[in-house]
């Protein structure tokens, strides 16, 4: 039984060192820690290219894109989730596929490559609490929640993080 523990450690820390290793553009000026699946700068759009994406989809449609963004917020318990946001527009909340990898909770104001499916979303009362919970807002804050709110959400199959 011991072996088969360390042999899961062991694992669990190869996966790990891998899905954070080093990447760069092809021109080898910026260098990013990649998560998740292996992605790159290639075919990357800006985050306003995208939210107008976002503005042709209804709820429940989704779209295959990679776009760059600054993160705005991020999950203070594990690192789950992250808010990317540019002031005066409407944020996009992201979350990881399969919960298979999560980022770390200290990059607000770090700019990420994130690549996977945009949709939209009517967001519940209980998930926005959650979530205002999760980012460390106060009780008073969280109370004020009270609506369902349509969202832009993004599945992440993999996200590059700029050094």
């Amino acid at each position: 039984m011991k072996r088969i523990n360390i042999l899961i450690v062991l694992f669990v820390t190869c996966v790990n060192v891998y899905s954070q290793e080093v990447v760069s553009d092809e021109n080898n000026t910026l260098e990013y820690s990649s998560f998740g699946e292996n992605i790159n700068t290639k075919k990357m759009i800006s985050f306003d290219m995208a939210l107008e994406k976002y503005q042709k989809l209804k709820v429940s449609d989704t779209i295959k894109v990679k776009f760059s963004a600054t993160v705005s917020d991020v999950c203070k318990a594990k690192g789950c989730w992250m808010k990317l946001d540019v002031e005066g527009k409407q944020g996009v909340m992201v979350r990881f596929k399969d919960y298979g990898f999560f980022m770390p909770k200290d990059i607000e104001g770090k700019e990420v490559v994130v690549s996977g499916y945009a949709f939209v979303e009517e967001m519940s009362v209980q998930d926005q609490q959650h979530y205002a919970k999760d980012s460390g807002k106060s009780e008073e804050e969280i109370a004020k929640i009270t609506k369902t709110k349509k969202t832009y959400g993004f599945m992440a199959e993999g996200v590059l993080l700029k050094k």
